[in-house]
């Protein structure tokens, strides 16, 4: 194939390998250091031997004369009635002024009802102004896909505010390399380090499973040294009860002087070789553990990432319209030849998700997971890659690795073999720029490949992994999307920004256990 490559919040930081969508298609960001650059067009051509160029229409700017024409400079502009004042009377000696004594009493209902009136816009201008203050002070943290938003002060109270329950769903998390876990806090509106006083390896197996992973997943707690200037948040004894997280309360000292590092599972690690996919190179039996071959009604269609025993990631692109029936998908792991649809060793899906603001004309939040029906058995060539921390930086021009079984050349067959090939980084304001996609890349996107190009991800690797190495373990940056054409010049590969979906594919690893 060619090779191409907030809290409560509100999450977001930012990498691909290209799949063409299938026949069967009808068709909510890294964070990069000052010095280097960041990352929904269609996917690849929608038919395996051709490549169209995809990129997004954008419909024509509204004119900017909206407004009605100004009033006609003849036209008589005074006012239709002018009131006329009364006629002056002569008081005759022993006589009421009738007409006075009328118009005085006019005079002053007019000033009452005036009154009246102001009284009552006044009330009505701080009702709106109290309406919005209200809205805006109980509407600062968005309840994820939901329209529903809530103070910041209620998100992980122990409340459930938001009706998808995301305010009491998404309270602790792993921050950067080292797996450091953190909590927020509701009180100090931040996420702060989890000191380990009275810390042990059942507390950290039911923060696991708080997260979304399965207690048999579970790998380790592990002690790192304190250090917050903002504080911590601590048990108060060993006792326990319902989420891990409402048992915390805030300290500005840590006792042991040390914080929690959990990992809820062993992730990241390959048995063989350390080394897409035009240009790419046929890999090694459990180099890529993780590579899923997804085959839709017996066709082998994209690809996806191994997150956890019963979770795989992949492309919305992949499974949308027509193919979104999960009882005709199968999932192929630990493969290095392209597996057999008869092959006996494959895993049934039991459930697919898309991303609820997946779009397929721009291919924004193309990301959707997939449940098994039958846990993956974890050995030397099949196990997970690990999911991004909260916190991670990559560089522009950090070496990424996409693989699959896509084509090797443009308008070529499938590959029968494992491809592999290293692809750049390139930040979302360079591949935003007029010669590469014209600001069609957006916050869910990522950029990876080369301005010459020659290396790229096609048709077959939809869905597929793009992973880089850190800290000497392998994490999922970025699952393969879409590209204009296959390993063409300044047409990288653009990948979905896993970073940005963590707190989404989260949540469903917690509400579907």
């Amino acid at each position: 194939m060619e090779s191409e490559v907030g809290d409560p919040p509100a999450y977001c930081e930012h990498v691909d390998i290209h799949h063409d969508v299938h026949h069967h298609h009808h068709h909510d960001t890294p964070h990069y250091h000052e010095s280097a650059t960041q990352c929904d067009p269609p996917p690849y051509s929608e038919h395996a031997n051709t490549h169209h160029q995809n990129i997004p229409h954008y419909p024509t700017p509204i004119p900017s004369n909206v407004y009605e024409s100004l009033p006609n400079p003849n036209a008589n502009l005074s006012p239709l009635y002018v009131p006329e004042e009364p006629t002056q009377s002569v008081n005759v000696a022993g006589q009421k002024n009738e007409g006075a004594l009328w118009n005085a009493r006019n005079r002053s209902i007019a000033r009452t009802n005036s009154i009246i009136f102001v009284f009552i816009a006044i009330i009505i201008i701080i009702a709106v102004l109290c309406w919005r203050f209200g809205t805006a002070t109980s509407c600062q943290v968005s309840c994820g896909t939901s329209s529903n938003c809530v103070l910041v002060s209620q998100w992980c109270d122990g409340v459930n505010q938001c009706p998808n329950g995301a305010d009491e769903s998404n309270c602790m998390r792993m921050y950067g390399p080292n797996f450091q876990l953190q909590a927020y806090s509701p009180n100090k509106a931040t996420w702060l380090p989890v000191c380990a006083d009275f810390w042990t390896e059942n507390t950290g197996q039911t923060a696991c499973q708080d997260i979304g992973y399965s207690l048999s997943s579970y790998s380790t707690s592990d002690k790192m040294a304190a250090s917050s200037s903002d504080g911590f948040v601590r048990l108060s004894n060993y006792a326990v009860s319902g989420k891990i997280f409402a048992n915390f309360n805030y300290s500005s000292t840590c006792s042991s002087g040390h914080v929690v590092s959990l990992r809820c599972i062993d992730c990241g690690l390959t048995t063989n070789g350390d080394s897409r996919i035009v240009g790419g190179n046929s890999a090694s039996i459990g180099e890529w553990p993780w590579q899923v071959n997804l085959q839709y009604d017996a066709s082998s269609l994209c690809g996806g990432s191994i997150i956890a025993a019963n979770w795989i990631v992949t492309a919305a692109h992949c499974v949308d319209g027509d193919a979104s029936s999960p009882s005709l998908w199968k999932a192929f792991v630990g493969k290095l030849v392209m597996p057999s649809n008869y092959d006996s060793s494959a895993y049934y899906v039991d459930k697919i998700i898309v991303h609820p603001n997946y779009s397929s004309q721009t291919k924004h939040n193309d990301i959707a997971l997939m449940k098994l029906k039958k846990s993956i058995v974890f050995n030397s060539v099949s196990r997970p890659v690990c999911l991004p921390n909260y916190g991670m930086q990559w560089e522009e021009g950090q070496e990424c690795w996409i693989s699959g079984w896509g084509t090797t050349s443009q308008g070529g067959s499938i590959s029968t073999v494992l491809k592999k090939a290293m692809v750049p980084l390139i930040s979302p304001t360079t591949c935003n720029k007029t010669y590469m996609y014209n600001g069609a890349i957006t916050s869910s996107m990522i950029c990876a490949g080369y301005a010459k190009g020659g290396v790229d991800s096609c048709q077959g690797d939809s869905g597929g992994p793009l992973v880089t190495k850190t800290n000497s373990l392998w994490w999922l940056i970025g699952d393969t999307s879409w590209g204009d054409g296959c390993a063409k010049a300044n047409k990288p590969g653009v990948y979905g920004n896993m970073t940005v979906f963590l707190q989404w594919i989260y949540l469903q690893m917690q509400t579907y256990s």
